[in-house]
């Protein structure tokens, strides 16, 4: 569980489009790390290149290298169903498949790959993962109404759930309060720092008091102009982003004269 992600040189690409150019960066596992920066800049285009969602889209593709604990993810020959099954994703809108119930929802990886199992192997699963996303008093006598039928921020901590029911080695995080109330936005929170003790946890926010709250390090992304391709400027402890930054651009940016 949890590992390492480097890259190497990393170029991202929508067609002939440079969205994010030439980044490199060590990221720790059992650790937060934020993404900040201005809207465009490439946080979210990077974060989905950690687990290939990037490629989703058509002409969209990565050039350098991606590593998770030294394995080139972009390597040729390897499946990108396998690289999301050991990087999660949560997004920015909690969304629990309608359809299903609770279980179901955490079941969705295991089903989604064919797996069989035991009754007992499953209720086992569909707890630790509610418990890991401190979910499990709350819906644990409702396991088989909608997932659609919970509050906005009990969905998102479902979706955390479901991600973690795969055991993941690292979880990303698209901006995941951002369409929350502050309660649960802290709840989210508190949860982010539990989870750092067993994965590598990477969130986009634009929520600055969050990338203090929550995040070890902070990366911080910026684009000279439309057009022009987003660059992470620098990465440091999260103390250091916000208190002492090595850069202008990120000084100006935490202290809120642009963005």
């Amino acid at each position: 569980m949890s590992k390492r992600i480097d890259a190497v040189d990393l170029n991202v690409y929508y067609g002939n489009f440079l969205a994010v150019e030439g980044v490199n960066i060590n990221i720790e596992p059992r650790s937060v790390t934020a993404f900040i920066g201005p809207s465009g800049c490439g946080k979210t285009t990077f974060l989905r290149t950690i687990n290939r969602m990037h490629e989703v889209l058509p002409g969209a593709r990565a050039e350098g290298r991606l590593l998770l604990d030294g394995e080139n993810i972009y390597d040729p020959g390897v499946d990108p169903v396998t690289v999301r099954t050991m990087v999660g994703m949560v997004f920015q809108r909690p969304n629990p498949f309608p359809t299903m119930s609770i279980r179901d929802n955490i079941l969705a990886g295991y089903k989604l790959n064919g797996t069989r199992m035991s009754k007992s192997t499953a209720d086992g699963i569909v707890e630790k993962s509610l418990r890991g996303a401190n979910l499990w008093e709350e819906v644990k006598d409702r396991l088989d109404k909608p997932g659609s039928g919970l509050s906005g921020g009990q969905q998102q901590r479902l979706c955390i759930a479901r991600s973690i029911a795969v055991e993941p080695d690292v979880i990303l995080m698209d901006e995941p309060c951002s369409a929350l109330d502050p309660i649960s936005t802290l709840a989210i929170e508190d949860l982010i720092n539990e989870l750092k003790d067993n994965y590598t946890v990477v969130i986009v926010t634009h929520n600055m008091q969050q990338a203090a709250r929550v995040a070890d390090k902070t990366a911080f992304f910026n684009i000279a102009g439309t057009g022009k391709p987003g660059k992470l400027i620098e990465y440091d402890e999260t103390s250091v982003i916000f208190n002492n930054p090595s850069n202008k651009q990120t000084e100006d940016y935490v202290s809120g004269r642009f963005g």
